[in-house]
């Protein structure tokens, strides 16, 4: 994978454009959607971008962060990173089939139909876009960054379309309603907590393309500078639509996951305009879980190398180099997950991702200490205490996540308790593990 194509990737295991982000302004509004689109790079997205520009260019090894954090802090933090991030991908991984279904409802309605037989249908549109993908992934790291950078650009189409028409078309007054405080709108710190795990969910996985390193072309060098180029079209790609789409309405009602921005097209420019929203919203959800699939993959895989994992997750194909046992087995996983909330998905998903984001910065400090003549293609230009503050930001929004998200009348402990025994999960298999690798 060239340059490029690692950005077509980054971009779509990060983003995929601004598809999913409606969920947020029927959430929190359009002035709470900008002020988290915006600020979120600066306290989230850039001290990680940093640290796994750092670390990559470091360590371009596959299992990626799962190698990162078991250099730097060991064994037991490592298969803890590793677990850790496999939980979280498969509820992150199984928004995206529950995504495609709801935007595939733009073109043929009936599926949101209440009823059993529209439910097995929903379920049997998920799963046949699992298993469809899982053969695409076998094909190997190439066909899917190929098809993910191609992918890039029809997902952007629209929204350039978009753009252009609203410069045109729709209320300017909605802006200057959308970007004022309105003084009487606070929000619920249920509220908050679902929309900081949103806009958090659009902004994760920058770390995902490192677990496949030896698929990509210099990755001492590529790493940083794709996330440096990803990092800028993804802001673009939230808050230009996002602007365009305030222009045709500020009604929570048109933002949410039976309506979106297929909808908010045709109201703009028309059905020709939703059609085209539509489809590359398909594409969109297509490119964004075979990326991830891609990358997840290779965690598994390098786990059972180091004997943590059954060792049949090693094997490959010998035509494509796709780890196809791993592919396979992540895909029954999600599969089973397919028919849960998103929202409680997104805070599920959000939670574990932080526990590995931790250990991360962890191990960038400490690998510092440990290994200062490691060679560093790209440094972070701070001194150990400036890492140790950068790395602040990021962790302390996840814990008001996780904080929030139990508390008032909509909050549920249910997301906390589903990711606290995943984490007494971890700590068991590890020691089983090690007690049988001593036997």
């Amino acid at each position: 994978m060239g340059l490029w194509a690692q950005v077509g990737i980054i971009f779509f295991t990060v983003s995929g454009g601004a598809y999913g982000l409606e969920a947020l302004v029927g959430t929190v509004g359009p002035f709470w959607t900008l002020v988290l689109v915006v600020a979120l790079p600066v306290f989230w997205a850039i001290p990680i971008g940093l640290m796994v520009a750092e670390l990559s260019s470091a360590i371009p090894e596959d299992g990626g962060y799962y190698i990162w954090v078991k250099r730097g802090l060991g064994p037991f933090w490592g298969f803890q990173e590793g677990w850790w991030s496999l939980c979280y991908s498969a509820a992150n991984m199984a928004i995206f089939p529950v995504f495609f279904v709801s935007y595939l409802s733009y073109f043929f309605p009936a599926i949101n139909n209440p009823g059993l037989e529209m439910a097995c249908l929903r379920i049997g549109i998920s799963l046949t876009f699992v298993f469809v993908s899982l053969l695409f992934n076998i094909r190997g790291a190439s066909a899917v960054g190929t098809n993910a950078l191609a992918n890039l650009f029809l997902v952007s189409f629209p929204f350039i379309l978009m753009t252009i028409w609203g410069s045109f078309h729709g209320n300017w007054s909605n802006l200057g309603t959308a970007v004022s405080m309105p003084t009487h709108f606070l929000l619920k710190p249920s509220s908050l907590a679902a929309g900081l795990a949103i806009v958090l969910w659009n902004y994760s996985g920058w770390e995902s393309l490192a677990t496949c390193a030896s698929e990509a072309e210099n990755p001492q060098k590529n790493f940083p500078r794709a996330l440096g180029l990803s990092l800028l079209i993804i802001i673009s790609s939230y808050v230009i639509p996002l602007l365009a789409g305030f222009k045709v309405t500020l009604n929570p009602a048109d933002w949410g996951d039976t309506s979106g921005w297929p909808f908010i097209a045709e109201k703009l420019g028309g059905v020709w305009l939703g059609w085209i929203g539509g489809g590359a919203a398909l594409f969109s959800i297509w490119a964004l879980y075979n990326s991830n699939l891609l990358c997840v993959a290779y965690l598994p895989t390098t786990m059972a190398i180091d004997g943590w994992l059954p060792k049949i997750l090693v094997r490959k194909s010998p035509r494509t180099g796709a780890p196809y046992v791993a592919l396979i087995s992540m895909s029954v996983v999600v599969a089973a997950f397919c028919a849960l909330s998103l929202k409680k998905l997104m805070v599920v998903d959000v939670l574990f991702y932080a526990f590995g984001l931790a250990l991360e910065f962890l191990s960038l400090i400490a690998l510092r200490k440990k290994d200062p003549k490691l060679v560093r293609p790209f440094k972070v230009p701070l001194p150990t205490w400036g890492l140790a503050l950068m790395s602040i930001p990021p962790i302390a929004i996840v814990i008001c996540v996780a904080i929030f998200s139990a508390m008032g009348e909509e909050g549920s402990l249910i997301q906390v308790g589903v990711v606290f025994v995943g984490v007494l999960a971890g700590i068991g298999i590890y020691y089983n593990r090690k007690k049988y690798m001593r036997g």
